[in-house]
């Protein structure tokens, strides 16, 4: 089977080598310097099963049919499916994501294959795969929402915790389409994984086939549910905290309960990276005439953290005289080089607000300036420099800097 896939950021690139294990897959980027590398076999994103998949194409040790292009004639054409996987940045001020790059990969899939099944991956807003399908009579476009960690996409789809894909039900030949793309999958999966023992007593991966409407709501729904747990381990951190009180202990006595259960709970400086900041405001923007107050307050839990976090750390080195704030990573979790919307630059604003001078440490940073701050990769020079060493995740390299170091990651753990 031919299978196209528009975009290769850490969605559309695991995905495409995980399909590209069993199927023909051919990966379109408008960036030339990106397909390049990967037709190297070079990972343009941290991500080691990309890596290691990447590697063994290169080495034999690996059949993957595989290459990147900027041809969308070549990537199209002739293709059984189209996945789009294209970003939807959430734009602030239309309360809305931009879906403008889905809508223009699927124009152009469209002038090369006017017959393919397209599969939306890109987070959208619910509703919008049946008004998109009504508004442009197609009626061969379906959505599988994806649930991957940035630094371990392709982990997640050889591993998946379930597979959903929405398809209006009513629709015999989409419905079938659906049930062949999660097939499609499955098959990528790790072997492993098609025996599994599942907490319910069933075996394999979970497959869910429903509504395009409820996949996307799925997915809105997942996300918050993961924001809403991060906020409110950090709100149980800034109340035990604000009274003196031992952080680690009650966290852990808490989630003793085995309803709760001891994961998802490292205290942070915010939710952060691509998808939970933009999703969780997506959400609340689809609820508009919904009854709600849970939403709007998991929202709203992000910045009152921040603010907190900040005033902790300006509160540390208000006795100095000329502070310096040393900004350790820009990176959202270790094991990434994706600082997309990463709470630490909510942190360094307000510092900088406050007019104190930040350096930031930053390795993959190419530029010596990041939003008028100094960026280095001298690590021991930022470390004397610093007055104080602000890292929302913790490190091993700061261990000599440890009497510098500002951070709420209790577990030393993502």
């Amino acid at each position: 089977m031919k299978i196209a896939v528009a975009g290769t950021g850490y969605v559309g690139l695991s995905v495409a080598l995980l399909l590209a294990q069993h199927n023909e897959v051919h990966a379109l980027d408008i960036v030339s310097e990106k397909v390049e590398k990967l037709n190297h076999c070079e990972s343009p994103i941290v991500d080691v099963e990309i890596t290691r998949f990447l590697d063994g194409k290169r080495d034999g040790t690996m059949n993957l049919d595989f290459q990147a292009t900027t041809d969308p004639a070549v990537a199209y054409t002739s293709a059984d499916y189209a996945v789009v996987a294209t970003p939807t940045n959430y734009d602030e001020r239309k309360n809305y994501f931009d879906t403008s790059s889905v809508e223009a990969a699927i124009k152009a899939i469209r002038k090369y294959d006017p017959d393919c099944w397209i599969v939306i991956k890109s987070t959208i807003p619910v509703g919008y795969t049946a008004q998109l399908r009504e508004k442009t009579g197609d009626e061969k476009i379906i959505f599988s929402p994806e649930f991957l960690r940035e630094g371990h996409a392709l982990y997640d789809n050889l591993h998946p915790s379930r597979i959903v894909v929405g398809a209006p039900m009513d629709d015999a030949a989409a419905v079938e389409a659906a049930r062949t793309f999660a097939n499609l999958l499955v098959q990528g999966a790790a072997p492993e994984e098609h025996d599994r023992k599942n907490a319910d007593g069933t075996t394999g991966i979970p497959e869910l086939i429903c509504g395009t409407t409820e996949a996307e709501a799925i997915k809105l729904f997942a996300n918050t549910f993961l924001a809403l747990r991060v906020a409110y381990f950090n709100e149980l951190d800034t109340y035990a905290d604000s009274r003196g009180l031992n952080t680690a202990e009650i966290i852990r006595g808490v989630c003793l309960d085995p309803r709760i259960g001891s994961h998802y709970n490292n205290p942070s400086f915010g939710y952060g990276g691509y998808c939970l900041p933009k999703d969780s405001k997506q959400l609340l923007a689809n609820y508009a005439d919904v009854p709600q107050n849970l939403i709007e307050a998991i929202v709203a839990s992000n910045a009152t953290r921040k603010d907190f976090i900040a005033d902790e750390i300006l509160n540390a080195i208000s006795g100095e005289a000329h502070p310096v704030v040393g900004i350790y990573r820009l990176t959202m979790k270790s094991g990434s080089d994706n600082f997309r919307q990463s709470s630490i630059q909510g942190i360094m604003k307000r510092i900088k607000a406050k007019g104190i001078p930040v350096v930031v440490y930053e390795p993959t940073l190419g530029d010596e300036e990041f939003f008028g701050s100094e960026v280095t990769h001298d690590l021991e020079a930022f470390k004397q420099r610093a007055s104080i060493i602000v890292a929302n995740r913790w490190n091993k390299d700061l261990a000599d800097a440890d009497g510098k170091v500002y951070t709420r990651d209790l577990f030393q753990r993502d």
